[in-house]
């Protein structure tokens, strides 16, 4: 099931189960996920992309072996807030994939995830081969936790 927002998404999520951010690339999918609590994202695992069925296969194995209860996209916008071919590519996949599966599928604005990852990654003095390792995964951990964070704002509000 696709919602188109967070709001949707939060409602849709079953109580106590993680989450799973991504961020969709073209040769990768950096996976981050969360507690039960949805209170805080880890950066988990790199997938390297191949084509669309073994990707969905090494994700919803990942769903499976996590027993996660939904999936959160990073929808790539432009600087502008208009969606481009990336934020369509997205969506297809999301479609894609949710013809796989029952758990609900999200979509977080992406924008500057990658350079705040990369930012974080210098900061804490990574090699240069390490944060090409690692940065992809880093940048859904922060998808994921801008997500978490309104999650949980809308939660404290009912």
């Amino acid at each position: 099931m696709i919602c188109d927002t967070i709001e949707d998404l939060a409602a849709a999520l079953a109580p106590m189960r993680a989450v799973a951010g991504l961020d969709l690339g073209e040769k990768t999918i950096g996976v981050a996920v969360s507690d039960p609590m949805l209170s805080v994202a880890s950066p988990l695992q790199t997938i390297r992309r191949t084509k669309f069925t073994k990707d969905a296969e090494a994700l919803l194995a990942l769903v499976a072996s996590r027993s996660l209860g939904g999936l959160i996209l990073g929808l790539p916008r432009n600087m502008d807030g208009s969606e481009g071919p990336r934020c369509q590519s997205t969506r297809a996949f999301a479609r894609n994939l949710s013809r796989l599966t029952e758990i609900p599928i999200g979509f977080w604005d992406e924008r500057l995830s990658t350079v705040a990852a990369e930012r974080a990654l210098l900061e804490a003095d990574t090699s240069r081969k390490r944060r090409s390792e690692v940065i992809d995964h880093v940048a859904a951990g922060y998808i994921l936790q801008g997500a978490l964070d309104r999650i949980g704002h809308l939660r404290r509000q009912t």
